[in-house]
């Protein structure tokens, strides 16, 4: 009986979908800017923005084109909701993050999203995001979405289990609203 609690835990804490609520007081993140004539700053300090809810995208390291159709949906869903705050995270090499923004939709009306780089992946290790996923001959960390709530506090989360695994704009906007009616 022992052993099969155990390989209930292990195989929970395993998963991709655990839940670890957790609690953040700040982290920094890098932008990756194209040029200097953009207006964005240069990092990202979590407690600069308290009060407001902050949704962390985990992408894939490497190439991906569902990466690419992911960040520029919710690109445009940011430009609907101006009291959340995206962050749009890679692990890649600032080179490789700058050549992979240039393939990123430029719409109308619509802000190029600020992509942000976790080098080393020390973000995504912070809040537990999986890795062992195996991509392009890579070992990268699971497709995340994290979003914290005005304290920091994590209010929700969806790992996926593949590269084309997301969260949809709508499930999110779903999910967020319940949360925040709680």
């Amino acid at each position: 009986m022992k052993s099969l609690v155990l390989a209930i835990v292990g195989f929970l804490l395993s998963s991709p979908q655990m839940v670890i609520a957790q609690v953040v007081e700040n982290f920094t993140l890098e932008a990756i800017v194209e040029d200097s004539k953009t207006q964005v700053d240069s990092k990202f300090e979590l407690k600069d923005h308290k009060g407001k809810t902050v949704v962390l995208h985990f992408l894939l390291k490497t190439e991906c084109p569902f990466c690419l159709r992911y960040t520029n949906q919710y690109a445009q869903l940011a430009a609907t909701t101006p009291d959340v705050i995206h962050l749009f995270i890679k692990p890649d090499s600032e080179k490789d993050i700058r050549a992979w923004v240039k393939q990123l939709v430029k719409l109308e009306g619509i802000r190029q999203p600020t992509i942000y780089r976790d080098a080393g992946a020390k973000l995504a290790k912070q809040f537990g995001i999986p890795d062992g996923y195996f991509f392009h001959g890579q070992r990268v960390h699971y497709p995340a979405l994290v979003v914290l709530d005005g304290d920091g506090k994590e209010m929700f989360r969806y790992v996926g289990k593949n590269n084309s695994d997301r969260m949809s704009k709508d499930d999110f906007l779903k999910k967020l609203e319940a949360m925040k009616s709680k």
